[in-house]
């Protein structure tokens, strides 16, 4: 463990994690893609920072997370991890394995979660998915990588399923989910996130496992919550799913102080006498 973590204090870890379910504590878990941001959320206590692909999506723009590669989610780990310990170096950093770099085989899947873990120190890697990648799980975590899963709705089968619509509402499909996360806890995973599915079928799967499972429009039966940072600060005007609780609008926030600053500038209000050398 990084020696400026151990000094400041009380870092997050899988351990923690299994101890805060077991103990009723709720997780906290929101995205980063920054230095600034993950300082920001680390100071606030966040538990979890999720290095997450949706970076394809609030960072550079594409319609889903597929583009992204595993070169420029390492590029944001490194952001972050290095934001986390400029800071309390609290939060535990989880690195999504961005499309592709883990379902052609095992051994690449091992290679690029190795590589992601050596090339930024963050704490864990995430996969989606449940039985069809159970030895890839198996695999990384058998050789010391801890490994989140990912059920319900995953973004990087979208095309798959056509719509970001709930999933698992048909009792096949929440079978199937609910041995899923069976399969992803028996193979290492130490926490799964459920995304889009009934809260009902949330709460029988956090009950059926031992470790803890992180909900995104799954409920409150989750032993944590995650959300897109963009989101919960309002910075994206066009996406308002149910799931989403806006905490802010930087949206407004920033617009304005962009338009006082070119008004300002127009006007030779800026920069002052006080603002000069």
């Amino acid at each position: 463990m990084n020696k400026s973590i151990q000094q400041k204090g009380a870092h997050v870890t899988t351990r923690r994690l299994l101890d805060m379910k077991q103990n009723g504590e709720k997780i906290s878990m929101l995205t980063a893609y920054d230095y600034t941001m993950a300082r920001i959320l680390d100071r606030a206590g966040v538990d979890v920072l999720l290095v997450g692909d949706s970076a394809s999506n609030v960072f550079s723009g594409h319609s889903t997370t597929l583009p992204i590669t595993i070169e420029e989610m390492i590029y944001h780990a490194k952001a972050v991890v290095r934001g986390v310990h400029a800071e309390s170096g609290r939060a535990m950093v989880v690195t999504d394995m961005p499309f592709m770099s883990y379902q052609l085989s095992g051994e690449e899947a091992l290679r690029n979660a190795g590589k992601i873990m050596k090339e930024h120190e963050c704490d864990a890697v995430k996969l989606e998915g449940g039985r069809v990648i159970a030895d890839t799980v198996k695999r990384i975590t058998d050789v010391g990588i801890p490994v989140m899963g990912h059920l319900g709705l995953m973004p990087q089968s979208i095309y798959k399923y056509g719509s970001y619509r709930v999933r698992a509402q048909e009792e096949r499909e929440a079978e199937q989910l609910l041995e899923d996360a069976k399969i992803l806890e028996q193979a290492g995973a130490f926490a799964i996130v459920l995304e889009k599915i009934p809260s009902a079928l949330a709460a029988q799967v956090t009950k059926s496992l031992t470790i803890p499972t992180i909900g995104i429009g799954a409920g409150v039966a989750c032993d944590g919550q995650v959300l897109v940072i963009n989101d919960i600060l309002g910075l994206n005007r066009e996406f308002h799913p149910r799931f989403v609780r806006q905490y802010a609008d930087l949206n407004t926030v920033i617009e304005q102080a962009a338009k006082q600053y070119v008004g300002d500038v127009r006007k030779g209000d800026f920069p002052s006498v006080d603002e000069s050398y």
